[in-house]
């Protein structure tokens, strides 16, 4: 619901602004596609894709982005639409969340892709809920841990579940360390904390499941060390990925690809090998860079600002969350 509307008047209200969106644009000249990328990773930048600075001001795009299996957009912003629910076309069809405005940080689909599991930076929690708002589980600050003197301490940023269900999360903002948690909350383990040595983490910001290999691995975005981990399910380290980022925020991956929404400018891609195989929408003003305060005005298409969360589609498009007050959100889509 939004601002304690119903579901029924937010559809409606949504329903007029998307048609007067419409009705608006009709007959207006569509903007060109920017390419970007090269060779077997290349891109159409799609100026035309989101809906969200017309129809709903969605407020501070902060946190991450979630593609379900009908291929809609799960987004977070720091607003009390702490989630906004995007088409494929861009169009917005739903909007939940106001209890978890303003710390809402990171999310990622439960196993069988129905329920979400979140995380919450201002609340300190775990959260998992329904893709449609209905919250199902809360988890607090694990104090069995012996880590955290109190709640304030865990500042998580980044979720991921693993094979058999058990949670993983990243505590970004707060003193450092992945913590492992059955589905039910139960606490099993942490490692890392605050350092630059390999298997430390200076702000561990996000987190995924790496199925590329047999068996299957934890690759941790370990921000301002500017470099990713690569870690058994236990915690062991295995691989450290470094030299071709520069804030990375988090990780996602499709087939053989990883792909690194880098908070100072750009999307990095990587291959199976974890080498390079692209930057994209490379932003060339340094002052630019990981700038929450660029206007919309000085906004280009073809150059990001923020990159803080993305997802892939079903078809190899990436939609990715710039970290901007007014928000934004942006399509690539993959040219074949």
């Amino acid at each position: 619901m939004i601002c304690g509307m119903s579901r029924t008047a937010v559809a409606g209200s949504l329903f007029l602004a998307v048609l007067a969106l419409a009705l608006g644009c009709a007959g207006a000249p569509r903007a060109p596609w920017i390419e970007v990328g090269e060779g077997a990773t290349r891109f159409g930048w799609d100026p035309n894709w989101s809906r969200l600075s017309n129809t709903l001001e969605p407020g501070n795009t902060h946190g991450g982005v979630v593609v379900d299996a009908r291929g809609r957009i799960y987004v977070n912003s720091d607003s009390k639409r702490a989630v906004l629910v995007l088409e494929k076309d861009g169009g917005i069809v739903d909007a939940w969340g106001e209890e978890l405005a303003g710390g809402l940080h990171g999310m990622c689909l439960a196993p069988g892709g129905e329920e979400l599991w979140l995380v919450h930076t201002g609340r300190h929690e775990l959260l998992r809920a329904t893709l449609e708002g209905t919250i199902l589980f809360r988890r607090g600050w694990p104090e069995e841990s012996g880590k955290y003197e109190n709640a304030g301490q865990f500042n998580p940023t980044g979720v991921t579940v693993g094979p058999d269900g058990d949670v993983y999360v990243a505590d970004g903002y707060g003193l450092g360390f992945v913590h492992q948690f059955r589905a039910d909350g139960t606490w099993l383990r942490c490692w890392g904390g605050r350092g630059a040595e390999p298997g430390k983490f200076n702000t561990p910001h996000g987190i995924t499941l790496d199925q590329r290999h047999s068996p299957p691995r934890l690759l941790v975005a370990d921000r301002e060390n500017h470099r990713l981990q690569s870690f058994t399910l236990d915690g062991e380290l295995i691989e450290v990925v470094e030299g071709m980022l520069r804030r990375p925020c988090g990780v996602a991956i499709r087939g053989d690809v990883v792909a690194v929404p880098d908070l100072a400018g750009r999307v990095t891609l990587l291959d199976r090998n974890n080498q390079l195989l692209a930057q994209l929408g490379d932003q060339p003003d340094a002052a630019k860079r990981a700038n929450n305060g660029v206007p919309r005005a000085d906004w280009l298409d073809g150059q990001f600002v923020a990159p803080h969360g993305l997802a892939w589609g079903a078809n190899g498009d990436l939609y990715v969350l710039d970290w901007v007050s007014q928000g934004r959100v942006t399509r690539l889509a993959r040219m074949r």
